[in-house]
């Protein structure tokens, strides 16, 4: 029996199958279905998260990840650099940020940065994911020079800055938010990560950051960087403040984001982490999975990948969710400091570990760029 058989034969609820049979029909148009271009909306979405049927909702999830993104499991290797962990902003969530007199308190230097980049290319790194606190003490000079430099020794794609560190280098720069851009685009800058997103909901934010940028302002960093053909992921961090309702209208933000420009590449639904932050966590395993599928539903036909987290759920749960709709397995992450301030047990991952869950599922895999383009399969 298909994925599309047990949605059409099975469900908890009635409501819950017309639902997936709306998501899946426009993908089986031969079976007699009239298709609809109308998307799966808020309330609808509400109704699939609070749905009690985990095994249905993958089963819609995974068909529509196999008409969309087919069966190749992908990867990058990569290393997440973050040059200060001196932050104003002081997210409650947060884990990692430091006061500037912290004993642990720290700025990479240029040549800090340089030696790290020099280290991941020598382990076969493509990707350098750049971020940092919002550190008021850096100089503007310091962004630009350290683009340059690494873009003057090294083949690899910077994925920089996300947007509320771009909101406060245009502050040091004077300057408005696409002009930053492309100031740092025009120093080495390639493409942005999606962090700072945690909710796009600013009643969630006003109460987990009410120092960071609102979600109007995230996704006008976004835009500018799409309009200026600068690529860019999305991610929501869950499990904290917010209802489900909220989380909904996050993945429904984003779609309507990517109806402008088609910018983003991916979608990346991490779980809190809540040892060392001053919140509690309340995400489980099963809602994780819940929520990679209910984000492949809800984003199918809008963006194609949707990445499995094994930095807060672990090899085996991103296993998992790769029948639940997620089709990429994101970096080995040679570096990750983060998700590790939060107690997270932290260990990079070997591109062997990453080929033999793919392989044990039977699945193709490969090693690809940060902008999906396959490098190598195995």
């Amino acid at each position: 029996m298909t994925n599309f058989e047990i949605v059409k034969k099975f469900s908890d609820n009635d409501a819950i199958s017309e639902i997936l049979r709306r998501a899946l029909e426009t993908l089986y148009l031969n079976t007699g279905i009239k298709g609809t271009d109308e998307p799966i909306g808020l309330q609808e979405g509400v109704s699939l998260l609070e749905s009690t049927n985990l095994n249905l909702l993958g089963a819609a999830a995974d068909e529509l990840r196999k008409q969309s993104a087919g069966e190749l499991v992908t990867f990058v290797v990569d290393r997440n650099i973050n040059y200060t962990n001196i932050c104003s902003s002081k997210c409650k969530f947060c884990a990692f940020y430091r006061e500037p007199d912290a004993k642990d308190a720290y700025v990479l230097t240029i040549d800090d940065i340089l030696a790290k980049i020099d280290e991941a290319v020598r382990l076969g790194a493509t990707q350098i994911l750049l971020q940092g606190g919002l550190n008021p003490d850096i100089p503007i000079d310091y962004y630009e020079e350290m683009l340059r430099q690494v873009k003057k020794r090294f083949n690899v794609q910077m994925h920089a800055f996300s947007p509320p560190e771009v909101v406060h280098i245009s502050k040091l720069y004077g300057a408005g938010i696409k002009e930053t851009i492309s100031r740092l685009h025009d120093a080495g800058l390639d493409s942005i990560p999606g962090g700072g997103a945690e909710i796009l909901d600013d009643r969630v934010r006003n109460s987990v950051s009410p120092n960071k940028i609102g979600w109007k302002k995230w996704q006008e960093v976004m835009l500018a960087a799409h309009s200026l053909g600068i690529p860019t992921t999305a991610t929501m961090v869950f499990g904290h403040a917010e209802t489900l309702k909220e989380r909904v209208k996050h993945i429904l933000r984003v779609r309507d984001m990517q109806e402008k420009y088609d910018g983003f590449t991916a979608f990346i639904p991490w779980s809190f982490q809540s040892e060392n932050t001053q919140l509690s966590g309340t995400s489980t395993g099963v809602d994780y999975l819940k929520m990679v599928a209910v984000s492949r539903i809800l984003l199918n036909g809008y963006i194609k990948n949707i990445q499995a987290s094994w930095v807060t759920q672990g090899l085996s749960v991103a296993q998992v969710a790769l029948n639940y709709g997620a089709n990429d397995l994101g970096g080995t992450m040679i570096e990750e400091n983060v998700v590790r301030a939060a107690g997270v047990p932290f260990h990079s991952k070997s591109i062997d570990e990453f080929v033999h869950i793919a392989k044990k599922m039977g699945r193709p895999v490969a090693k690809r760029d940060t902008l999906y383009n396959i490098l190598e399969r195995y």
